[in-house]
C-alpha cells in the first residue's frame, strides 16, 4: 500500500522544491525560463514575512510533488483567497493521488483560514491538468484572461 503525506515545507526543502519547478517549466515548455536560485525560494518561502508557502507531498517517505501558494484579495468578496502558483506530481506519481491530495489539502487551508477562494491557471493545451480540476470540481473563469508586463516592457511602463 503507497502512503502519501501531506506537510509544510521546511527550509531544508528548498532544493527539492526548486527541482521541482524546473521539471515544471520543462513540462510547459519553458525549460531555460526559471531565473529563480534556492536563496531566492528561501527568502521568498522562509523570509520574514514569506511570499509564499509550500506543501511537500511524500510517497512513502520521498517527495513526490509540492503546492506553491499565497494569498491574494478580493475587494468583492472583502477577503483573502488562496492563489496556486504551482502544483506539480512527478511523472512516476502521477495517478496515484497526490495531486488530488494537494488540492483538497489546499481547499482545507483556505476553508480554515476563513478565505473566499481558492484559484489558479493552467495551461489551456494542458488537456489532462483541465480535466482533473473540473473533476475536482474547478469551473473556467471563461470571460477572464491573465494579463502580464515583466522584462522590458515592466522597465517601459515603470519609467513613463
Amino acid at each position: 500500500m503507497v502512503s502519501i503525506t501531506l506537510r509544510a515545507a521546511e527550509p531544508a526543502d528548498t532544493a527539492t522544491i526548486l527541482d521541482f519547478v524546473r521539471e515544471l517549466a520543462a513540462f510547459e515548455r519553458e525549460p531555460d525560463a526559471v531565473v529563480a536560485t534556492e536563496p531566492m525560494l528561501a527568502e521568498a518561502l522562509f523570509g520574514v514575512p514569506p511570499a509564499a508557502e509550500a506543501v511537500i507531498a511524500e510517497r512513502d517517505g520521498v517527495p513526490v510533488g509540492f503546492a506553491l501558494f499565497f494569498a491574494n484579495f478580493s475587494t468583492w468578496t472583502g477577503r483573502r483567497g488562496l492563489y496556486l502558483e504551482d502544483l506539480y506530481v512527478t511523472p512516476s506519481a502521477r495517478g496515484a493521488g497526490v495531486g488530488k491530495a494537494l488540492l483538497i489539502h489546499l481547499a482545507g487551508i483556505a476553508r480554515d483560514r476563513g478565505w473566499a477562494r481558492f484559484e489558479w491557471s493552467v495551461l489551456d493545451w494542458n488537456t489532462p491538468a483541465v480535466e482533473f480540476y473540473r473533476a475536482m470540481g474547478a469551473q473556467a473563469m471563461e470571460e477572464w484572461t491573465v494579463q502580464r508586463v515583466s522584462g522590458e516592457a515592466l522597465e517601459t511602463l515603470a519609467g513613463r
